[in-house]
């Protein structure tokens, strides 16, 4: 399998954590033995419009020289400009939109990376969620067509601690299907099926063939296998539906007590032996 870590932990997105730039995230996580690192489109190491094409080239040159890879593009969910593919206003959702193209086209320059992950978006009191559903839809749609002009692919993540509106796997597969489009594919957080008290191996076998890449974080954010969730399930789950996208770390980040260091080397070891013992 191929192993990813999320960027998150070594900025000050969604909290303040230690934070590091770009150049020394892409050193630690090749030398601790990482196959690609997910991006987090946020400050410090990645918010596009503070990323000029003369920094995308020296990461592409970085990337190359330490023998790493960006697996997925985040774009940042929420913060002042809102973030909202579903919002009521529709200021916010051209906004996202545009965000989500302009994240899409910095990993392109970056390093040639066709995979956007997407949260769906959320609705506030007075909207209904037909409405919100249907600006998902939309957006999502309008996004999809411009990704498939670069054989990008739009990865629907269900996210029930953060959002209201595609918060399950049945939700996720829903939009999906809805949305219609071929590169419009499936991921999941196993945070958010354990904060739903679900079965994350079940999601596995639920998105199967549609299923393109995987969040890996244990109760509350720590390292897999440090806090009780059962991994090993999970792990072979992926192995029985021939799942080839990258096993991608995103926790270490809830407080800015932790070591992102430590969570990643942990994150790394831990899978790594438990993808030894898989039948």
């Amino acid at each position: 399998m191929k192993y990813a870590f999320n960027t998150w932990a070594y900025s000050h997105f969604p909290c303040w954590v230690p934070s590091y730039p770009l150049e020394e995230v892409i050193r630690r996580l090749a030398r601790i033995g990482y196959d690609g690192l997910e991006l987090g489109c946020a400050q410090p190491q990645a918010w596009p419009y503070f990323t000029g094409k003369e920094e995308r080239k020296r990461v592409r040159e970085l990337l190359k020289e330490y023998g790493i890879r960006i697996s997925s593009i985040l774009p940042a969910p929420g913060g002042g400009p809102g973030g909202n593919i579903a919002s009521a206003n529709p200021a916010e959702r051209e906004w996202t939109k545009q965000y989500w193209k302009d994240c899409m086209d910095m990993g392109l320059e970056m390093d040639d990376c066709r995979t956007l992950l997407c949260v769906c978006g959320w609705y506030i009191y007075g909207t209904r969620e037909r409405d919100a559903w249907k600006w998902a839809m939309e957006g999502l749609s309008e996004v999809a067509d411009y990704a498939a002009k670069s054989g990008v692919t739009l990865m629907l993540e269900p996210t029930a601690t953060d959002s209201n509106l595609v918060e399950s796997c049945e939700d996720a597969i829903n939009m999906m299907e809805d949305i219609g489009k071929e590169n419009v594919k499936l991921m999941f957080d196993t945070t958010h099926a354990l904060y739903r008290n679900e079965v994350p191996s079940d999601y596995v076998y639920q998105m199967g063939k549609n299923l393109k890449h995987i969040h890996m974080a244990d109760y509350d954010r720590k390292a897999p296998g440090t806090n009780g969730c059962d991994f090993l399930d999970i792990m072979q789950a992926l192995k029985d539906i021939g799942y080839d996208g990258y096993v991608t770390m995103e926790n270490g980040f809830p407080t800015r007590d932790c070591h992102p260091d430590v969570v990643a080397r942990q994150s790394l070891e831990n899978l790594k032996a438990i993808e030894a013992q898989l039948k």
